[in-house]
């Protein structure tokens, strides 16, 4: 599996990357800069949205435009006018976090985490924005709430915190959001860097961003073993998710950021989109299917 450049964003941080399969968008954000790009894969054009505040993550709203999580709260956002309409900021009592990675569950459900903006503190948590408007707190006590996935027949839900360098398995109760008994599925290796975003495929593999580890690796959440890595051209990858009409192309993003002269000059693409076309299907972004703020 061969990674190839696919858009030269130069993003500062990118992240949180998300296929529409109904329009063959893919978008992704730059947390840092403020932004949701977007990348129409038939035309190849490119638009993009501006924020007052940085965008972790976001999610294809089943009703139009996209549910969006800003260092200020949760949102609904008019792509095509730009309006954002406040939904809940569950931390408006903690102003040095802000929203990090989320996507939404099989239900429909949009799932967001947050973290430190330092990054020294274990001040982040979980949350859950329900169909009827209502953000739950899942967990608590999180480093850098990042990578989520549920398993192709949604028995369970897998999770990242960062500093932890584990992923960790819930049982999931689809149709009441529950998750309960927490299980250490697999601990990345040292020296590969850090588990960042992450995605599934139908085979119920996990697929990994490392931060700090140049790829993107298959894992086996059932024995802990790896499978598969892939290189990509840049030091810090942060996030990947299946995409393209057969979902077997693996969208990943990456960033800029903390890289040093010399390493910016061994991988000038770094900050760029790729894409990886692999053998395996993987499994679709789900939409919120929840109630209209706007």
């Amino acid at each position: 599996m061969k990674a190839e450049l696919v858009i030269n964003s130069q993003s500062t941080l990118g992240e949180g990357p998300l296929w529409d399969p109904e329009h063959n968008h893919f978008y992704w954000v730059d947390i840092v800069e403020k932004k949701i790009h977007r990348f129409n894969t038939e035309t190849n054009e490119k638009e993009e949205v501006l924020f007052d505040s940085p965008v972790g993550a976001a999610a294809i709203n089943q009703k139009g435009g996209l549910i969006v999580a800003l260092m200020t709260g949760l949102y609904e956002l008019d792509w095509k006018n730009g309006n954002a309409k406040l939904i809940e900021d569950p931390e408006v009592h903690l102003p040095e976090n802000r929203f990090n990675d989320g996507k939404c569950d099989p239900y429909g459900r949009f799932w967001a985490g947050t973290m430190d903006e330092g990054e020294n503190k274990t001040t982040g948590s979980l949350y859950c924005l329900d169909l009827d408007g209502t953000v739950t707190k899942k967990l608590d006590n999180l480093g850098i709430s990042n990578g989520i996935t549920w398993s192709p027949d949604h028995k369970y839900m897998y999770f990242i915190d960062t500093p932890t360098g584990k992923v960790v398995r819930y049982n999931y109760h689809m149709e009441s959001g529950d998750i309960s008994n927490p299980v250490d599925v697999l601990t990345f290796p040292e020296n590969s860097g850090f588990p960042d975003g992450m995605t599934i495929d139908k085979e119920g593999m996990l697929w990994i961003a490392h931060f700090a580890g140049g790829g993107v690796s298959r894992w086996n959440p059932e024995t802990g073993e790896q499978l598969a890595f892939v290189d990509i051209p840049a030091v810090n990858v942060t996030s990947c998710t299946f995409g393209g009409t057969n979902l077997n192309e693996l969208y990943v993003t990456t960033a800029k950021k903390d890289m040093t002269e010399e390493q910016l000059s061994k991988y000038p693409y770094a900050g760029g989109v790729f894409k990886v076309k692999t053998e395996i299907e993987g499994i679709t972004n789900f939409p919120y299917k929840g109630k209209s703020f706007l």
